[in-house]
């Protein structure tokens, strides 16, 4: 139950992402876009987990996969923070957009580049509660991998 769970409220906040993207119209960074593919991955992961309900060794397969993917959006969300800390133009832009970059670099630099760089990542266009999206990500990351490992990792 708490896999299924845990797949729902992952396809829910990136539901959100979108309708904050396309009805909103708030255009998300490279940062956020990095960020929903780690969350889809911990998505899928629960999912899979709860499709297949695993016994005995696979729990711990779906369990370290769930960590794995949580700790990387955290990750994530934790640099795009640290970046939205810095002060106004301290942080060079990343230069063109995600998809710009992705047609004409290799994906080894566009995420070095991404994850270095991050000036439009500095911008904060977005709270609840006063608290800015990459700071929700990473308390959704943090919870959802803890329910992750200990739900699969338990009998």
């Amino acid at each position: 139950m708490v896999n299924f769970g845990g797949a729902v409220a992952c396809f829910a906040m990136l539901a959100y992402a979108l309708y904050a993207q396309y009805g909103l119209g708030l255009e998300p960074c490279p940062l956020c876009i990095f960020q929903r593919v780690t969350l889809v991955a911990l998505g899928l992961v629960f999912l899979a987990a709860a499709l297949q309900n695993p016994g005995g060794g696979g729990r711990y397969v779906y369990a370290a996969l769930a960590g794995l993917a949580a700790l990387a959006t955290a990750a994530l969300a934790t640099r795009h923070l640290y970046i939205q800390s810095q002060p106004p133009g301290s942080i060079n832009s990343c230069g063109a957009p995600l998809q710009v970059m992705l047609q004409y670099s290799p994906f080894t630099e566009v995420v070095r580049k991404v994850l270095t760089g991050g000036g439009e990542c500095s911008q904060i266009n977005w709270t609840f509660a006063g608290v800015a999206m990459p700071a929700w990500v990473l308390v959704a990351a943090l919870v959802l991998g803890l329910a992750g490992v200990l739900a699969n990792s338990r009998q």
